[in-house]
């Protein structure tokens, strides 16, 4: 195996696209490649890579895919200089937990996506 890239089904590919820009990632390829009426688009920021689509993309192909935003999913990020990226973005989203220093060494914080996806910026040994 050589990576990971989560596949996150939305409800609005477009502002799922935006909040995630907001984040610092770069949208690097879509479906339609225009960019108009999207069904999927790729998201990369350094070395993380996340997929959004449409749920009526692959609703006839994947009925077990739920019909629900959020969920038991949980996106961990490990990231450098984890104070400076913080500060870039503790107001530009809801943070579910500021930055703390874990039993295991690593200094986290938690937010919400738009919709409703917990995600979970860590560095370790900082």
């Amino acid at each position: 195996m050589e990576s990971l890239s989560p596949n996150i089904f939305v409800t609005d590919i477009n502002a799922s696209v935006a909040f995630y820009q907001t984040l610092g990632f770069e949208l690097t390829m879509s479906v339609p490649e225009d960019g108009t009426d999207l069904v999927w688009a790729m998201l990369s920021h350094g070395g993380v890579t996340i997929m959004l689509q449409t749920y009526e993309s692959l609703g006839e192909d994947l009925p077990q895919i739920s019909r629900t935003d959020g969920g038991s999913l949980l996106l961990y990020i490990i990231l450098k200089d984890i104070n400076s990226y913080f500060e870039q973005i503790k107001d530009k989203v809801t943070v579910l937990k500021g930055l703390e220093k874990t039993f295991y060494g690593a200094t986290e914080f938690s937010i919400l996506d738009n919709n409703n996806y917990v995600i979970t910026f860590a560095e370790h040994g900082a």
